[in-house]
């Protein structure tokens, strides 16, 4: 016999039964009759789409024979949407983010201004949901890109626990002040903090962490250049430090070598820090899964090299 509740979910819901393994996207556009690619994105990006009973935004997400996938007939009322954050990817664990500049990922002690964790730990409350959020990583606040938090305790310690092992790939993207000497190399340092709490690095041990940089160069052009970035550690103000240690700071760090001393008028010219965190992958820390997300460079960086 069906419930008011099984009545209630068939008139929200489009229900299809998993028959073998495909991406959702795909497994969209063979199922539901008539649907274009910009629709099965539109479904995803507006949160509209379950596998089993978990909203799914991630496109290449591989289905399971046996999963059950639910399309929603309207766009939900609650709907997130936040001119700071869009949400990429959640899950019953996980949530993974894209922060834009400008925003702090934790609040300062006494600073009252918005933050990521304040807004994802609305969007949690608003589902009645019993937890906040929790800060697996973090960006500065001039930096924008792709941000994970755990929706459980327990979560957020097994990647502390356990991040070289779980995180395969951490990828940033800057525009630098000059025209890079290398297409490619690798900065080795030890990083600590001066009195100020000023990040420095010296080639030997100075006390502080050792941290390791890899970096590719992808454009040269107009006096800047686009570099990649690819993380072997996480120190604090890593990518800043080596850049500035190889005498190509970051555009528009003013802190770390940026300065309208040496490059008059041209100190900022994206009018924003130019950093940006546009890849990661890693393996889901219940299922073991391998996550892949990634973001478009942004328009400001490639503006400056046009």
């Amino acid at each position: 016999m069906s419930t008011y509740s099984d009545y209630k979910a068939a008139n929200h819901y489009t229900t299809y039964t998993v028959k073998e393994p495909a991406e959702l996207m795909q497994f969209l556009m063979n199922t539901i009759s008539g649907i274009s690619r910009t629709k099965a994105k539109e479904y995803l990006s507006q949160r509209m789409v379950y596998v089993n009973k978990e909203i799914i935004t991630q496109y290449n997400y591989l289905l399971q024979p046996g999963q059950i996938v639910q399309v929603a007939k309207n766009r939900h009322k609650h709907a997130f949407s936040n001119p700071w954050v869009r949400i990429i990817y959640e899950d019953a664990f996980l949530l993974v983010v894209e922060k834009k500049e400008g925003i702090l990922t934790n609040a300062m002690p006494g600073d009252r201004h918005e933050n990521v964790k304040a807004i994802l730990d609305e969007y949690v409350k608003r589902q009645s949901r019993a937890f906040s959020v929790h800060t697996v990583h973090r960006l500065d606040r001039g930096t924008s890109g792709i941000l994970l938090f755990a929706k459980r305790r327990d979560i957020q310690k097994i990647f502390t626990d356990n991040w070289q092992d779980i995180v395969t790939d951490r990828r940033y993207v800057a525009v630098v002040q000059g025209e890079m000497e290398k297409d490619k190399g690798t900065v080795t340092s030890w990083i600590s903090d001066n009195r100020m709490f000023i990040s420095y690095s010296t080639p030997y041990d100075n006390g502080g962490k050792q941290a390791v940089t890899h970096y590719r160069t992808l454009q040269r052009k107009n006096g800047y250049s686009l570099v990649e970035f690819k993380l072997e550690t996480g120190r604090k103000n890593q990518i800043r430090v080596h850049m500035h240690d190889l005498n190509h700071p970051i555009v528009g760090d003013h802190k770390y070598g940026s300065t309208v001393e040496a490059y008059g008028d041209r100190s900022n010219p994206a009018g924003r820090f130019c950093l940006h965190a546009y890849r990661l992958a890693f393996h889901h820390p219940i299922t073991g899964e391998m996550l892949n997300f990634e973001t478009p460079f942004p328009s400001a960086f490639t503006r400056l090299l046009a």
